[in-house]
């Protein structure tokens, strides 16, 4: 079994030339690390910050960002995406993938193995870092799939995977559930020894056949099939009890539901290596949504109802619930502008994440920008054991920040968005914070909405 230090830089990929820190100085000037105190400015130099104090200077030539008061955190790092390549780059590529991360304040990605052909390889895994390491807007992080093709039936090589050029460290079939409980217990056993973590996508597929929303009154009234809850809620018990049992380190992917809460809970109050992400549109929209049958709003696993969405909202500010990851997911329009249960599931959501949970937790008064900070960066790094990301804003750490204009008001339209699909569910909403720039080793990736380069 690996003894890896929690931050062992070895157990990551190095950075490669074309990612290497920015060379010379950046000075971000009228800033408030967390939202707190004084206007301060930031000197960074070769990638980490040298300096944090009142009226810094720069050498001649050095480039120069002014805020006025502008909120600053550790850059955000979202453990669950879908970028889509290799084999569907019709909806998303790691360029236009990268880019919406760098526009939504993301420094670091994690990119699922439902690709096609599917990440089950090393020369694929290693071909998505490369490609993430040449366009340098975010480090993009393969996650390898747990079984050879998603089929759920034969464990892919993780030990080749965690040893290749990418270094894999997080391993998923999501999209499906690993739901034989014989392969997701090699899988666990397996993982504990690579020190790699497991993330599954909770659904007893015997439970779902053909559903489409949540099983509820709203589904019964529009004609849906009903995806009940239990059929989350029965693999995070199952796979809370393996991992207690054999030791090895799970992440629920998409909590979406008021068990799942409590079962996580139970979890932790029993020491089990279990943690959990929720989503944006799990946090805020419900299944009352679907009476206009939009293909947009059909999502896996579905929209809930009130009482689950304000559970996992609490579960969130209680750390019962770990981090929030969008499950950025692009779809053609053709995938969804068709009838409902026949839409592909998922939506768009690097770029409206950050300003979601900031202006519902943050400017609703509930939890302060340092608590943002702990969802949105800190703690998925610390799940996935990401040096570099999630660090404390101080003298001497890796300049991966985000700049954020609490004031700046902006409307979501999809055609806007730098991701190649426009499926967002939150079209035409005005969203009351922006993000006004993203730095990743000392290079600005992203100014007022423009992407560098």
């Amino acid at each position: 079994m690996s003894n890896r230090n929690e931050y062992d830089e070895a157990s990551y990929p190095e950075v490669g030339p074309l990612a290497a820190p920015a060379r010379g100085q950046l000075l971000l000037k009228g800033v408030r690390p967390y939202g707190e105190g004084e206007d301060v400015d930031v000197l960074i130099e070769d990638g980490v910050i040298a300096e944090i104090g009142e009226n810094l200077t720069a050498e001649d030539g050095v480039e120069v960002l002014e805020f006025d008061s502008l909120v600053l955190l550790p850059g955000l790092v979202d453990i669950h995406v879908h970028l889509r390549e290799p084999g569907r780059e019709d909806t998303e590529t790691l360029a236009t993938g990268s880019a919406a991360a760098a526009r939504g304040g993301f420094t670091a990605v994690f990119t699922m193995a439902n690709t096609a052909p599917v990440t089950d390889d090393p020369s694929i895994a290693e071909s998505v870092w490369l490609k993430g390491q040449a366009l340098n807007l975010c480090d993009v992080h393969p996650v390898g799939a747990i079984t050879k093709g998603l089929k759920g039936e034969t464990l892919t090589e993780f030990g080749m995977m965690a040893d290749s050029q990418a270094k894999v460290r997080m391993f998923s079939d999501d999209g499906k559930c690993v739901d034989n409980p014989l392969i997701m217990r090699r899988a666990i056993e397996y993982a504990r020894g690579e020190d790699v973590l497991l993330a599954q996508h909770c659904e007893d597929p015997r439970l779902t056949a053909d559903a489409s929303a949540h099983e509820g009154a709203t589904a019964a009234r529009l004609g849906l099939t009903g995806w009940p809850r239990v059929a989350e809620e029965s693999i995070v018990a199952r796979d809370a009890i393996m991992a207690r049992d054999y030791g090895g380190r799970m992440h629920i992917c998409h909590a979406s539901t008021e068990g799942t809460v409590e079962l996580v809970k139970w979890a932790k109050e029993h020491d089990i290596p279990l943690t959990a992400e929720v989503t944006p549109h799990h946090l805020i929209l419900t299944d009352e949504k679907l009476e206009t049958y939009d293909g947009v709003y059909r999502v896996n696993p579905p929209l809930r109802e009130q009482r689950d969405t304000l559970a996992l909202r609490q579960a969130l500010i209680d750390g019962i619930i770990d981090c929030v990851a969008t499950d950025h997911a692009p779809h053609g329009s053709e995938e969804k502008c068709c009838e409902f249960e026949h839409a592909k599931p998922g939506m768009l959501g690097l770029e409206t994440s950050m300003p979601i949970i900031a202006e519902e937790f943050v400017l609703k008064g509930d939890c302060d920008w340092r608590w943002l900070a702990k969802v949105m960066s800190e703690r998925p790094a610390q799940i996935v054991k990401l040096p570099g990301h999630g660090r404390p804003i101080a003298v001497g750490e890796p300049a991966n920040l985000t700049v954020v204009d609490p004031g700046k008001k902006w409307t979501v339209r999809g055609e806007d968005l730098a991701s190649k699909s426009e499926n967002t569910p939150y079209e035409e909403m005005e969203m009351a914070v922006s993000v006004a720039a993203t730095v990743l080793r000392g290079k600005v990736t992203a100014l007022n909405g423009e992407v560098a380069g």
